[in-house]
């Protein structure tokens, strides 16, 4: 196994302090790793300092003679908005070779989705989606080695999600890969990166498995901590003892003894087990169920962007309770979030005319107290102070609005600071403390993930799963779906649709022939027995021995499938499989009816 790059003791300092501090590490063809951390600890300046962007460190970095490094950055560059999608390609090799070299940047563009058409399109006018494509295709002409991605599955939709997934899989180099998609990260990587206290952790193992590895570890240098702790405060105790009876009783070896114990205690301290500083906030959401059969109801509802735009699609009848989580699901641009800005605006709407919430083809329950999540984070005023952002959310107290910036990492000495100083993931905590200060019966959430680190997207399911309303979920987060949402809607072809089987969904999303919603609510393995039931039925009710046989046969998937339930509910939470237990609980229900036993 060759060695691509090797780091000795490397620093970075910034002028608000360091970033790594005698970070060593090596990297080696073959290995696919997964760099995460949270927001702001310096990964995508770890990526720089690795392509060379970024020479001044401290240490050593050195570079296979080789290897090729290729860097695909966040954002397309400035200088590439008015250039072709073709050209922008072609521009990563020398003048002399791009000629020669145009079938291969047709080649590549072709491999990332654009048709002929699309190449001479220019950069600027592509979506966030198009853009990674782009710029994996202007980093892929150079055939490198190593490619470096820094998150480059921010603001994709599903289906670009799952095309990066495919490539990443089928991709026969080395990557490093940035990302708070533990999803993908875990289909994708076979080792971890993860930057905490300005040091970087490695392990041999996908994303989820690194992280209960060193949730272990931590868990493990708590309990030294606390066994050194305790002998160090045995010792200072002793010592401080010694010294007192030296000075009684004028004993110099006493004395002598309690100043060799001090020394002691400094040396244990100095030695003593470092526990990481971890994140002072938390993410929750509080709510409360409304007691009513509906929170909202649509009916022939014309879903448009703008007021005089023509529409992008029609609900044409759908309700929602407390206690239901939906996830809207479809490509960008489909009109998702168009669908939360419109039932929002008709909310505000109601709330300005005395309550009256009820139109032809929306109703809201008159008692409704909505929250909105704005993935353009426009609920926060720039001009408002943090404190002053605050008071539209919940009528509290000053005290208790200090208390949960302070909880949330904002010291007393931000309070007074603008919004517009905040960055955006900042603002988006601070959008989060209003809504957790608040208590709504109904939430509509529009990508609240994006600017959220691995450790707050699992906060976030965790407590969307205990929510006691209603939420509106946008996300193409699939961890986050799949853990914290009951429904899932599909905005596809003009219309929106319900669906029940996630598989089937994404399969639909990523272009692939499948079935209708309605038949999508049953397995596959259980439309094929459902319809051989049906066709004996019809046209073999004389043979009563055919019936038992396939009685029997549901029978015994009945009971492989409860089995199988049952023995993945006795394992620790951690280990269970909360996707296939909902596909097995949808098949033993649609057996139960068909054999009459429902």
């Amino acid at each position: 196994m060759s060695t691509l790059l090797t780091a000795q003791s490397i620093s970075y300092h910034v002028t608000s302090g360091s970033i790594l501090e005698a970070v060593s590490f090596t990297l080696n063809q073959g290995d696919r790793i997964g760099l995460i951390g949270h927001n702001g600890c310096g990964k995508s300046t770890l990526l720089k300092l690795l392509d060379g962007t970024i020479s001044d460190y401290h240490g050593a970095l050195t570079r296979a003679n080789h290897s090729l490094i290729e860097r695909v950055e966040q954002h397309l560059p400035v200088d590439l908005n008015h250039v072709t999608m073709i050209d922008a390609v072609l521009d990563r090799l020398p003048p002399a070779e791009r000629l020669a070299e145009a079938w291969r940047a047709e080649v590549l563009l072709a491999e990332m989705g654009f048709t002929e058409q699309d190449w001479s399109l220019t950069a600027g006018t592509l979506s966030g989606g198009q853009h990674t494509r782009l710029l994996l295709a202007r980093a892929l002409i150079r055939q490198p080695d190593l490619l470096l991605l820094d998150e480059p599955s921010n603001h994709m939709d599903l289906p670009t999600l799952l095309w990066l997934e495919d490539f990443l899989t089928r991709w026969k180099g080395s990557f490093v890969l940035v990302s708070h998609d533990q999803y993908l990260l875990d289909q994708v990587t076979n080792c971890t990166w993860i930057m905490r206290d300005k040091q970087l952790q490695f392990f041999r193992l996908p994303c989820s498995q690194a992280r209960q590895a060193l949730a272990e570890q931590d868990l493990a240098d708590e309990h030294r901590y606390q066994s050194e702790q305790k002998e160090i405060n045995r010792l200072e105790k002793s010592a401080k003892r010694l010294a007192t009876w030296g000075k009684v009783y004028d004993n110099e070896d006493l004395a002598r003894k309690a100043k060799q114990m001090d020394k002691r205690v400094d040396r244990l301290k100095d030695s003593q087990t470092q526990l990481t500083a971890g994140t002072p906030w938390q993410l929750t959401l509080k709510g409360e169920a409304l007691p009513a059969n509906r929170l909202l109801s649509m009916t022939a509802l014309e879903v448009r962007p703008a007021p005089e735009a023509e529409p992008l699609f029609e609900v044409i009848s759908q309700q929602l309770k407390s206690g239901d989580r939906v996830a809207i699901l479809g490509r960008n641009g489909a009109g998702k979030s168009s669908l939360l800005r419109l039932l929002w605006q008709r909310y505000q709407d109601a709330a300005d005319n005395a309550g009256n919430s009820q139109t032809s083809s929306l109703a809201f329950h008159p008692q409704l107290r909505l929250g909105y999540y704005d993935q353009r984070l426009a609920q926060l005023t720039d001009q408002d102070t943090l404190m002053d952002a605050l008071r539209p959310f919940a009528p509290l107290t000053d005290e208790l609005r200090k208390m949960a910036l302070i909880s949330a990492g904002f010291p007393y000495v931000r309070h007074q600071e603008r919004v517009a100083t905040l960055s955006g993931g900042e603002r988006s905590r601070l959008l989060f403390i209003g809504l957790t200060l608040a208590n709504y019966h109904l939430l509509f959430l529009d990508e609240p993930t994006n600017h959220l680190d691995l450790e707050g997207k699992e906060e976030l399911a965790e407590t969307l799963q205990t929510f006691a309303g209603g939420c509106l979920l946008v996300s193409h987060d699939r961890a986050l779906i799949e853990q914290s949402c009951n429904r899932f809607w599909l905005v596809h072809d003009g219309k929106l649709e319900e669906w029940h089987d996630l598989d089937r969904l994404y399969a639909k999303l990523s272009g692939q022939n499948t079935a209708d919603p309605v038949a999508g609510h049953l397995p596959t393995d259980l439309i094929e027995i459902h319809d051989t039931v049906t066709d004996f039925t019809e046209s073999d009710v004389s043979d009563p021995q055919a019936q038992i046989s396939e009685d029997e046969q549901l029978l015994t998937r009945l009971m492989a499938l409860e089995s199988l339930l049952e023995d993945d509910l006795a394992r620790k939470a951690k280990h269970q499989k909360p996707k296939l237990q909902r596909t097995w609980r949808d098949e033993i229900e649609q057996i139960n009816l068909a054999l009459g036993l429902a």
